[in-house]
């Protein structure tokens, strides 16, 4: 990972000259394995953000906004309690390892001063919080329990001893010269960017493979100084943190990275400025994919099974084409009674309505009478006409549903934690799901919570992410001459631009965010829509978010990541 001892060492310097002596006035807790903790230093807030999380594991300054739950959880608690007014006296990296010891000065409930340290180790699925008493050595509590089941070595539970991760003995790259580097590696075994990573701490394959990108493989001093120039580059006064967009992924570190060519890179003014750049919207999706995972089931089956009613209903209305058959069965019937005998299986008569028709073939009841199966071809004609009219509305109806369904899908892609809470009390309300009961009083509904961006002429722009912000914003927020923007034929969001008559460049904008908002944010020149709210029309009875339109204008634009990351308030 990109987050190894070389970026850990440089976070912490960061943190030291932005938190060192700042007083912690508000800790909280917006998801399980994250938390927020506000920190006033140098006569400003500092948000800082500590994640265990198992993908995006990381700790930074942020300027991203968290939402918190109603009801703080046990451990968030536990921090408020001790932490909440207390002094940070250091903030140190623990040899070179991705772990970063606060300490951190305060009172007790008595009012005798108390030491404590927040440990923060970063290591993927193994990351952890952990608030330790400093004086006693001991487990406070942490944000993930570790039992003896689980590690022999290791036991993080509350009153449990506190002690460090075990040590995997390696060289500090910062500490070796030349010939200890070269001795350390075997030339001939090959892989050489493998025993860099195994023999020296605090270094990444990352790292390690930028080295031989830079020493080229021809000399093994070219390879030591490589080695020694990307340590310092890594130094306080070198590095330029650097996002890197190379075949569709996104990498970031210190400094910009030669093995990967002809690739995009941007550079940033600080690490947390970097990392809020390559984690935008990277962890909140995932949480939306956890939290959203049966929603996400559940609108794919819906989905699912009204495809598969298609089917059926084509099949049946391929089955009604055959009215006209039965009638011309009837009629052929009537005009021949007096060949037709009770008893009879079949009758062979000629059609009169064809010239030069051969002999058609009837299949009648024995057990009938001749009229009554000319009766019965003709109640069958009259029972497929009818069939035909209600097959097809029947097919229109549940091709809105699939068009429904495909539009909530979309939506789930670029949702929020709250967003989902939305779309679900939609689908509750809409009849498709059973509704949460409520432990509480049911408050006075709340205006749905509306997307802001600024576009670069100063104009805002409001986004719905889910229906019932689309139907709030389009039915309700907009006015009648502001412009109005939507996907031509694509599932996406509801845009506004808050300006009668807004320039090219704004609707442009505007445009790429609507395209960003949609199924089609993957894919280049995708046209959008756009006319004023007063010519968009919700028809009576349709589905929520479903409107109609005219009079629109069409541009084709691709969206951009950067420009959403730009523009967003």
């Amino acid at each position: 990972m990109s987050f190894d001892g070389i970026f850990t060492r440089a976070i912490t310097k960061e943190l030291t000259e932005n938190l060192n002596g700042g007083r912690i006035s508000r800790i909280h807790q917006p998801y399980q394995n994250e938390l927020i903790m506000v920190i006033r230093a140098q006569g400003k807030n500092h948000k800082l953000l500590l994640s265990a999380h198992p993908s995006y594991s990381r700790i930074q300054l942020t300027e991203e906004h968290y939402e918190n739950p109603s009801e703080p959880p046990m451990f968030c608690m536990l921090l408020r309690k001790h932490l909440e007014g207390a002094i940070i006296e250091s903030i140190t990296q623990k040899d070179m390892e991705r772990i970063i010891i606060f300490e951190v000065k305060g009172r007790n409930e008595i009012g005798d001063i108390s030491y404590k340290q927040l440990i923060v180790e970063i290591m993927g699925r193994h990351s952890n919080i952990i608030l330790v008493d400093k004086d006693r050595h001991m487990i406070l509590d942490s944000i993930k329990h570790l039992n003896p089941a689980v590690n022999r070595a290791r036991t993080i539970l509350p009153g449990a001893d506190f002690e460090w991760p075990p040590s995997q003995n390696k060289l500090n790259p910062f500490e070796v010269d030349e010939e200890t580097f070269l001795r350390t590696l075997d030339w001939n075994s090959g892989k050489l960017d493998k025993q860099i990573v195994q023999h020296f701490a605090g270094l990444s394959p990352l790292f390690a493979k930028e080295v031989l990108a830079r020493a080229g493989l021809t000399e093994k001093n070219r390879l030591y100084e490589a080695f020694k120039q990307l340590l310092n580059n890594a130094g306080p006064q070198e590095i330029k943190p650097s996002f890197i967009q190379h075949e569709n992924k996104d990498h970031f570190y210190l400094f910009p990275l030669e093995q990967f060519k002809n690739s995009h890179a941007e550079s940033f003014s600080t690490i947390s400025r970097l990392l809020d750049r390559y984690y935008f919207g990277k962890a909140e999706r995932d949480r939306v994919r956890q939290q959203g995972h049966d929603l996400e089931r559940f609108i794919k089956n819906e989905k699912d099974k009204n495809v598969l009613k298609i089917k059926k209903l084509k099949k049946t209305l391929d089955q009604a084409a055959e009215a006209g058959k039965y009638q011309l069965s009837g009629e052929l019937l009537t005009a021949n009674i007096y060949a037709v005998e009770r008893g009879m299986s079949e009758v062979e008569v000629l059609n009169y309505y064809e010239e030069d028709s051969p002999a058609v073939t009837i299949k009648l009841d024995p057990r009938k009478s001749p009229s009554e199966n000319a009766q019965w071809y003709f109640t069958k004609y009259q029972k497929a006409k009818n069939a035909v009219d209600i097959v097809k509305d029947q097919i229109s109806l549940t091709e809105k549903e699939i068009e429904y369904f495909d539009q909530l899908t979309q939506q789930l892609d670029s949702a929020s934690p709250s967003d989902l809470e939305e779309i679900r009390e939609e689908l509750a309300e809409e009849g498709y799901m059973k509704a949460k009961k409520q432990k509480k009083k049911k408050s006075k509904p709340q205006k749905p919570v509306l997307e802001e961006y600024i576009a670069s002429s100063g104009t805002l722009i409001l986004v719905g992410k889910n229906n019932k912000q689309n139907d709030y914003l389009t039915n309700k927020a907009a006015g009648k001459d502001e412009i109005w923007l939507h996907t031509k034929d694509i599932p996406g969001s509801h845009v506004v631009i808050r300006d009668k008559e807004p320039d090219e460049e704004t609707i442009l904008e505007a445009a790429k965010i609507a395209a960003y908002f949609s199924k089609a944010r993957a894919s280049s020149s995708v046209p959008v829509d756009f006319t004023k709210i007063r010519h968009v029309k919700k028809p009576s009875g349709s589905k929520p978010g479903y409107v109609i339109y005219e009079q629109q204008e069409t541009v084709y634009v691709t969206p951009d990541d950067e420009l959403i990351r730009r523009l967003k308030k």
